[in-house]
């Protein structure tokens, strides 16, 4: 692939680098609000944000996508566009790896010199805790039963699975915490669900869970999608024979007819390729990469800070952040005023994330659940988390409006 370069519109003075260069890799909701932030924070900068696709694409709003309820336009715009308009380089390019003693980013096209490095690398399906080393397996299980779960081409590929679908069983697996946005496959099955039955096609939705029973919608399935859904809990995937199209999970044994197999997540595969995964503070084995406190800095490298769904366990009490679009987005920002502080030789105020989730509990009658999640820091400095949660099919005008002005935010439109 060629490198591809959107050179920025301001003056070439105001990004000479000469006070230090900031490599983002990674055009998620992290990586862009990153890059737009340190514009603002650090303008004395060269920021250079990384990402192998021509295009940002939401996973956000994207499970109404597959089934006709959201526009795609809505969810996706040009990279070079926007990196032209907030005035930063945007570099299409495949990211093979990081050398830190060096201070470089590796690319089919050769190294790329960093001060800083902002790693936003999302997840990674670990498709051998399935199949093990057999990457015949793995590949077709990529290609025949892809998730949709991560932005690119699979999503149109789904969908047009999902158009082509007659009837039967459609498996959708879901993950072991922690994973990508815990409330989207439950979202999935009961738009699916609804989807199906508008259609008249004679398929059920086998939701199989490694997690305890999620009550909420363990309800809703119950009351308004018996014989349409059905939730098996507490049932890790232990096998799965793609010939025969059978799953063993340990409530038992299913057929399907297709599916969307989500297999257990960690850190996307560049955390591990520049050695920022480990152990976490328990000595427990951690796909997830190991961050310093809210400044997210690498616990491996004081010059690379990890955002997005990458980051493992910040705090004893809950765990991880919620992986979400959210979250990544507050990230970015927390990143940019570490990096502008360090580059000033100052010191950041130390700031913590929040997360809002809008989730469709039942598209008709419709219900709509938010989670927000705030965050503060305990007395001796442990983070703590407080959840509130409120139903109502209004909050689906205030989904819209939370997604269109992020949307908005991350391509530097309007206020």
């Amino acid at each position: 692939m060629p490198l591809v370069r959107a050179a920025p519109l301001l003056p070439p003075a105001s990004v000479s680098g000469k006070a230090g260069r900031v490599l983002i890799v990674g055009g998620g909701w992290g990586g862009l609000a990153a890059a737009r932030h340190l514009r603002q924070e650090a303008p004395q900068l060269e920021v250079e944000l990384l990402e192998r696709l021509p295009a940002f694409w939401s996973c956000p709003r994207s499970n109404h996508w597959l089934v006709g309820e959201a526009d795609g336009a809505a969810l996706r715009f040009d990279y070079r566009q926007v990196a032209s308009r907030l005035g930063y380089t945007f570099l299409q390019a495949e990211v093979t790896g990081v050398d830190r003693d060096r201070r470089q980013v590796l690319t089919g096209q050769g190294p790329l010199e960093y001060d800083w490095l902002v790693l936003a690398p999302g997840i990674r399906h670990d498709y051998s805790a399935w199949f093990g080393d057999d990457r015949e397996a793995i590949a077709q299980a990529r290609s025949r039963y892809a998730p949709a779960y991560t932005a690119g081409p699979e999503f149109a590929e789904v969908q047009r699975r999902l158009a082509d679908f007659k009837g039967g069983d459609l498996l959708i697996t879901v993950p072991p915490y922690p994973y990508r946005c815990p409330p989207a496959p439950f979202e999935r099955a009961v738009l699916l669900a609804r989807w199906f039955q508008a259609r008249q096609i004679p398929g059920r939705i086998l939701l199989v869970d490694a997690n305890p029973p999620n009550p909420g919608y363990a309800k809703v399935f119950n009351e308004f999608f018996r014989g349409r859904i059905h939730y098996v809990a507490n049932s890790p995937v232990r096998r799965i024979d793609l010939e025969a199209r059978r799953l063993v999970a340990a409530a038992g044994e299913f057929t399907f007819d297709s599916a969307m197999l989500l297999p257990p997540q960690q850190a996307g595969e560049l955390a591990a390729l520049a050695g920022l995964t480990g152990p976490d503070d328990d000595g427990k084995a951690s796909g997830w990469a190991q961050v310093t406190g809210p400044s997210l800095q690498s616990r491996a490298d004081e010059r690379i800070f990890v955002i997005g769904d990458a980051v493992g366990a910040v705090s004893p009490l809950f765990g991880h952040y919620p992986k979400s679009g959210h979250v990544a987005n507050r990230m970015g920002r927390i990143v940019a005023k570490e990096i502008a502080a360090r580059a000033a030789g100052k010191t950041a105020e130390p700031a913590l994330p929040d997360n809002l989730c809008y989730v469709t509990v039942n598209p008709e009658p419709l219900d709509v659940l938010l989670m927000d999640t705030q965050y503060k820091f305990r007395s001796d400095g442990v983070i703590v988390q407080t959840l509130r949660q409120y139903r109502d099919p209004d909050l689906a005008a205030d989904e819209l409006a939370w997604h269109g002005a992020l949307m908005a935010e991350m391509q530097g439109l309007g206020a």
